[in-house]
């Protein structure tokens, strides 16, 4: 990394990493800059050919002819009357809940048999939970 490393054993801040991808572009240009004043003076040369090639980021990008459009103008709206329809409709539609397929195939499963199992042991653990709360308010056993 270029610029301030950071202590030992600390990883870069994001304002330490920003700060040298500042410095580099920076330099870049700098060099870019002296070299297309070298190439001026000693005339074109490939490597400035290839330099005329590159893509500033804050540049614009060229307008290019991408002649007549591949679909009607009535086709298009068409069509974008179509998906802003359906996006609309996605946006208020309640959103489903994630499901995992194996998890619910496991709940279907299980349900008879836990239903089997509370029918035959439920009334059983409430009676004898009745029966303690009883005893313990009334100091009785019952």
């Amino acid at each position: 990394m270029v610029g301030a490393m950071p202590a030992p054993g600390r990883e870069p801040s994001m304002e330490d990493i920003l700060a040298s991808i500042k410095k580099v572009i920076a330099e870049e240009k700098e060099l870019r800059s002296a070299v297309e004043v070298a190439h001026e003076t000693e005339g074109q040369s490939e490597e400035a050919q290839v330099d005329e090639d590159v893509l500033e980021l804050d540049e614009p990008l060229p307008s290019a002819d991408l002649g007549p459009p591949l679909l009607d103008e009535e086709t298009a709206e068409e069509t974008r009357h179509s998906l802003q329809e359906l996006s609309s409709l996605a946006a208020t539609a309640p959103q489903q809940p994630q499901v995992n397929p194996l998890e619910e195939m496991v709940r279907e499963m299980l349900r008879p048999i836990l239903k089997q199992w509370l029918d035959e042991n439920l009334p059983e653990i409430v009676n004898e939970h009745v029966r303690r709360e009883i005893s313990r308010i009334t100091g009785r056993p019952v």
